[in-house]
């Protein structure tokens, strides 16, 4: 009896209608909006039609629909974004913003205008930027209906910073400049104009600041991502907002470039409320705007992945990441099924943190399965760039705190990954500190540390696919299905990661003092690996996307191949397969 009036209750807060907030009358204040990525329009209209149960006011259409506005000349992008627009805008989403970089790459612009040192452009000549503005309009009479423009005016193609002027000192009075120019034609249409931020460490976020704080318009807004620098759930919240004198529009990834893109457990509730719930207490940002997709048929609405754009609403609306999980698992897959999908998917941060991370830092490309020589795993990306004291107390089973730069990075890092150039120029500290050191450190002690690690996530996977399992006969049989997949491609995945962690760790160690047991390791690490890759290719490949998952079982078989058959980047050393004594191996 008193689980059926605990279930009643239940039903009654779910038919609730969502809760208002103190600002929702102002929609300078209260901006939800959703951004497009792919150029699949049955999956945008899908994404659109998906929006009005979310309240979305506000739309942007990016990448491989809009990068640059200079796309907007070839006539299928032009019809698509005027189409998106229109379909957008009939479905009651009042704001269409296109995405757009400038400068563009230094040959798109006239040979007249390039008359300064080296063929750069010349800034302060002022019939290039009467040029350039004639140029904007013509872009923008092409997509008449579009309301914003959203502008990343730095790290693009001629870097303006790198063009010749006189009277323009500094970086940023160049990008400053700039912006000015372009939003003068914005505001001809009455449209608005959103500057992305972008920093690949501290100082260069400092200089795009600085940069905003020298634009004189007053009517741009600034889109700023969730993390500094980049998608990544070890990374802190982003500290230059608060000092961001414009309207703030807070952009978050809810499709996990870097954590899975939607094809794995990639529930991360409290990465999206929590942070949401930081950045809406300051009293410069207006709201917030979510990924749907990472490219092709990758959209997460109709997904499990669904949650986190539900966890972003719901946060808005006052809900604790508890009752967000229960709730979609209840909208979606039913209540008698609730409690155990809620908790498969509430799994998702420490399964991924343990499969796709390692000790802390994000070890994937992309997503992808790419120890070595994928290098931003280990200096560009490092959360410890943005954390002081950079430390990091990882536990998944290890149970440790970490200084991710003397511990994890150094430890962890190809000796070639050390020497590149980015830790020099992004972290120079960490060198001259003696943080991070030449060489291949990778020790016994760390190797056990990851293999702990690794398990871990294995271990979560496999529980969260028998929560699915559990309630089979509660769920409808596409549900059931979809959630069956998604939790055993988890699987596949984590236990992939393992065992080439295992193998190619291992191998480091092994290339500095070579030892039969050892070898054992690597080969157990090696065979498992290949069993694992063997079920993948066996596998329905899942919607298709930036992350080939498919293509991680590939890359299973190139390790093999590096250890095996010897590593140019580690001497040609190669492991051979140990001989079993009374085994006949």
């Amino acid at each position: 009896m008193r689980r059926v009036i605990c279930l009643l209750l239940v039903a009654a807060l779910l038919i609730q209608p969502g809760v208002a907030t103190a600002d929702q009358g102002s929609i300078s204040r209260n901006i939800r909006g959703w951004t497009i990525l792919s150029d699949s329009d049955a999956g945008a209209d899908e994404v659109i039609a998906s929006a009005k149960r979310y309240r979305i006011n506000h739309l942007q259409l990016s990448h491989d629909v809009v990068h640059d506005l200079r796309e907007v000349r070839d006539p299928r992008r032009q019809a698509q974004v005027n189409r998106l627009t229109d379909l957008a805008h009939t479905s009651g989403i009042r704001e269409v913003a296109a995405w757009d970089h400038a400068l563009y790459h230094l040959a798109y612009y006239p040979a007249e205008f390039r008359t300064g040192p080296n063929g750069t452009i010349d800034l302060d000549n002022p019939a290039f930027w009467e040029w350039f503005k004639a140029d904007y309009r013509q872009m923008l009479d092409l997509v008449p209906d579009v309301d914003s423009i959203i502008l990343t005016f730095v790290e693009t193609g001629a870097r303006v910073e790198n063009q010749h002027s006189t009277r323009l000192k500094t970086a940023e009075e160049k990008l400053a400049h700039l912006v000015d120019q372009v939003a003068s034609v914005i505001d001809e249409r009455g449209m608005l104009l959103y500057l992305r931020t972008f920093g690949y460490y501290p100082a260069e976020m400092e200089r795009t600041i600085g940069a905003i704080d020298r634009v004189r318009n007053q009517r741009i807004r600034v889109m700023a991502k969730a993390q500094p620098h980049d998608f990544f759930l070890t990374h802190p919240i982003d500290v230059t907002v608060p000092r961001i004198k414009r309207p703030v529009l807070i952009e978050y990834d809810t499709a996990g470039e870097y954590n899975g893109q939607g094809k794995i457990a990639n529930a991360f509730v409290a990465e999206h409320a929590d942070r949401l719930r930081h950045y809406r207490k300051l009293p410069n940002v207006i709201g917030y705007v979510a990924r749907t997709d990472r490219y092709d048929e990758s959209r997460i609405v109709n997904t499990p992945t669904e949650i986190n754009l539900f966890a972003l609403k719901r946060a808005s609306e006052g809900a604790s990441n508890s009752r967000i999980y229960f709730e979609f698992a209840a909208r979606k897959y039913g209540l008698p099924a609730a409690p155990h999908v809620a908790r498969a998917l509430a799994r998702s941060p420490e399964i991924i943190t343990s499969t796709l991370y390692t000790l802390g830092s994000n070890s994937a490309n992309h997503s992808r399965l790419d120890y070595d020589p994928y290098c931003s795993s280990y200096h560009r990306s490092v959360s410890g760039k943005w954390v002081d004291p950079p430390e990091t107390f990882v536990r998944h089973g290890v149970n440790k705190r970490f200084h991710y730069w003397i511990d994890v990075a150094n430890h962890l890092a190809p000796p070639h990954c050390k020497t590149d150039g980015v830790l020099r120029r992004e972290a120079g500290y960490v060198l001259d500190r003696g943080w991070v050191t030449p060489g291949n450190l990778m020790t016994q002690e760390y190797l056990d540390h990851l293999n702990i690690e690794k398990n871990h996530g294995v271990n979560l996977a496999k529980a969260s696919l028998r929560d699915v399992e559990r309630v089979r006969k509660f769920l409808r049989p596409n549900d059931y299905t979809q959630l069956k997949s998604y939790f055993e491609r988890t699987v596949l995945t984590a236990e992939l990661h393992r065992a080439v962690a295992k193998a190619y760790f291992g191998y480091r160690i092994y290339v500095q003092q070579p030892s039969t047991e050892l070898a054992r390791s690597i080969w157990d690490g090696l065979d498992e690996a290949q069993a694992v890759a063997a079920r993948v290719r066996a596998y329905p490949a899942p919607p298709t996307g930036e992350w080939n998952w498919v293509i991680d079982a590939a890359q299973a078989d190139l390790y093999l191949k590096r250890i095996s058959e010897g590593w140019d980047r580690y001497s040609n050393i190669k492991v051979p397969r140990p001989v079993f004594v009374g085994t006949g191996r």
